[in-house]
């Protein structure tokens, strides 16, 4: 590798190279080529040096191809049937034939919410791929998607680096959730008994706390915070059977895995709503596998949030 003259390499020359091996003459490969014939015999000239083969010999009005140069010609056929193939003009995705996986980074909520359908929608078109969730959230998602090869991440997170691109997918927003028996409450739920019953939180990153806390406490109330945790299956177990309240997106409060018989309502103080978003790697966005499945992933979540709303 070391004795390789790599910058005498040039595509060009391997296409005049073609186009000699096909017209055996200076003069037609020049005009194939749209190049002056002097530019051609500067090309033969490099191919020469390069190869250290004369490559084609002049008898009568034909250039001969030497033994060498028959040799390379599949070979230089090969190569720029592969350039123009996979590299200049890449063949279609087709999903049926795909072995290999997708990974497809999720928050616990998407995850939970997504999951299965994602499951259903990609394997029915790509039979043959792997699928791998990975579980990532606003502050790793940046290492994860480099160190776990991911192609796609869905979540909230904002204010995006300059290597990745983005596509909107919905706008969330926020319920009560409660054991209307074990609380005592009853819908509407109005601040007093809001703050009154104990709370839990959905705490991705472990803080008993969050922005609801500070407009209360602008508002001279305050609320109890019993228990936190980063799993909402953990949170959603908890409500059952307990004096217990929780503030959650109104799609997780809706989804259908739960058989718990738990009251929603609006929240009694404003919670600002929150978009999720796909994310992917701004130099893998053109890849074909990736812009199909950018397409597949946005028309089935979609159709999932469609489908959650209009449970009540």
């Amino acid at each position: 590798m070391k004795n390789i003259n790599w910058r005498g390499v040039d595509l060009n020359l391997l296409i005049a190279f073609s186009a000699l091996m096909e017209t055996r003459s200076v003069t037609k490969a020049a005009a194939r080529l749209s190049i002056g014939q002097s530019a051609m015999s500067h090309n033969l000239s490099r191919l020469r040096a390069l190869i250290n083969d004369p490559l084609f010999e002049r008898q009568g009005h034909q250039m001969i191809a030497t033994d060498k140069a028959v040799e390379l010609a599949p070979v230089i056929d090969n190569i720029l049937h592969l350039v123009t193939t996979e590299i200049l003009q890449p063949s279609d995705f087709t999903p049926q034939d795909y072995q290999g996986s997708f990974r497809i980074g999720l928050t616990d909520y998407a995850e939970l919410l997504f999951a299965p359908a994602l499951f259903d929608a990609i394997t029915a078109q790509a039979p043959q791929c792997q699928l791998s969730f990975c579980n990532v959230d606003r502050n790793n998602y940046q290492s994860a998607i480099e160190e776990q090869k991911i192609n796609l991440v869905i979540g909230s997170m904002k204010e995006l680096p300059r290597e990745f691109d983005s596509q909107y997918l919905y706008t969330e927003d926020h319920v009560c959730l409660f054991d209307s028996q074990a609380t005592g409450l009853s819908v509407p739920v109005d601040l007093a008994h809001y703050i009154a019953t104990p709370q839990a939180l959905v705490t991705p990153d472990g803080k008993l706390a969050s922005a609801v806390d500070s407009q209360l406490q602008q508002q001279g109330v305050s609320r109890h915070i019993a228990v936190g945790s980063s799993n909402f299956m953990t949170i959603r177990h908890l409500l059952t059977g307990r004096n217990l309240l929780c503030v959650v997106s109104t799609l997780m409060a809706r989804v259908d895995i739960f058989h718990d018989n738990l009251t929603q309502c609006p929240p009694p103080v404003k919670i600002p709503n929150f978009d999720i978003n796909m994310l992917w790697l701004r130099r893998n966005g053109s890849h074909p596998r990736v812009e199909w499945l950018r397409q597949i992933v946005s028309e089935t979540i979609t159709k999932r949030v469609a489908v959650l709303r209009q449970h009540s």
